[in-house]
């Protein structure tokens, strides 16, 4: 792991999906394989293995860098501007 420069001031948001889910997949009708927290809004989308790819489409979007495991027993964190676990 490393530390990125987009860590260090990130506020400790709440998750908005109010199910444990990604809200983009279950409007596209689609399941995630996987959730990530957005670590500067809270929005969960699903993981790149995921058909939609939406945590990555909210970064796309909206230029929030760091996303964390929404997984039970994970805590690690990536960084997509520095491309790299944090």
């Amino acid at each position: 792991m490393s530390e990125c420069l987009h860590v260090s001031e990130l506020p400790r948001p709440e998750p908005v999906a109010l199910d444990d889910t990604c809200p983009e997949c279950v409007a596209a009708g689609t399941h995630p394989v996987q959730l990530r927290l957005c670590l500067v809004c809270g929005h969960v989308g699903c993981c790149d293995s995921s058909p939609l790819k939406h945590a990555t489409a909210h970064f796309e979007a909206t230029g929030h860098p760091v996303m964390r495991s929404f997984e039970c027993a994970e805590s690690w964190r990536w960084c997509f501007v520095d491309g790299s676990i944090v």
